[in-house]
């Protein structure tokens, strides 16, 4: 049988509809797709599919039953905040991507808390090369890891305790890495986003110099946004997060030629 279009759905024009639904969001932050079919006067099938190209475009993020404007985030946590956050879900992240390293591999870790997780599972490894911006990581392996080291330099961000730019970039894009293990503190169907622009050159570096290139993150990071797209999403090999990453993001996610590791 043929589905029937709602007897009021020309009314409106794509470009129209969305910004309407928009419009909805920013006033009720998080709306059903039964209101939305009721206050445009079109079919589930439509909302659904403006919908769905709305969140590819990074506007909004579906949730069962209907959607919610996306979080932007307009600065990252400091290194000390966010290392109290999710610290187990961050561990089985870390656990999970450690596994993954054959030997003898060249590996980045980028800055990050995830990536201080993944790097406490890395201590009785001396066969590889660890490259990391971060000092932290690269204090914490000083101290606990005979593997050799490289740290990217660059210029340096007091908070997050990294190095950034250019330079940092530039020692990456002069390396061949196995495995590049990219952290973020916001994500989306789009890709890895931030609010730090010196962030983006090193991430696209990372994504050129490794020949895999996985995202660690926690679920709690998917549906924010931040001002800088830095990685698209399908220039990842894989992502390895949490079980409460949702059932539509799942979904989404498994269209895409990427490997999604849930633990």
């Amino acid at each position: 049988m043929t589905a029937k279009n709602h007897p009021h759905e020309a009314a409106l024009i794509p470009a129209e509809r969305r910004q309407q639904i928009l419009n909805l969001l920013t006033q009720r932050e998080i709306i059903t797709i039964n209101e939305l079919t009721t206050a445009l006067k079109v079919s589930h099938m439509t909302i659904r599919r403006d919908l769905q190209k709305m969140e590819e475009d990074g506007l909004l993020t579906q949730v069962t039953g209907g959607a919610q404007l996306s979080k932007r985030i307009l600065s990252e946590p400091s290194h000390l905040q966010k290392e109290t956050l999710n610290a187990a879900q961050k561990d089985a992240i870390g656990r999970a991507a450690a596994a993954m390293i054959p030997p003898h591999a060249c590996i980045y870790l980028d800055a990050g808390t995830t990536s201080l997780a993944l790097c406490r599972h890395l201590g009785d490894r001396d066969d590889l090369t660890i490259v990391s911006n971060d000092f932290e990581v690269i204090n914490y392996l000083i101290k606990h890891s005979s593997s050799t080291l490289i740290h990217t330099g660059g210029q340096v961000q007091k908070q997050n305790r990294s190095g950034i730019g250019t330079l940092a970039a530039q020692t990456i894009l002069s390396l061949s890495i196995d495995i590049g293990f990219i952290s973020a503190s916001s994500w989306e169907l789009r890709g890895i986003t931030t609010p730090d622009s010196g962030k983006v050159p090193v991430k696209q570096a990372v994504v050129k110099a490794s020949r895999q290139r996985i995202l660690i993150c926690d679920s709690s990071k998917y549906a924010q946004t931040a001002t800088y797209l830095a990685v698209p999403l399908n220039e990842l090999n894989g992502i390895i997060t949490d079980r409460a990453l949702s059932d539509h993001a799942q979904k989404m996610i498994a269209r895409m030629d990427l490997k999604l590791h849930l633990v």
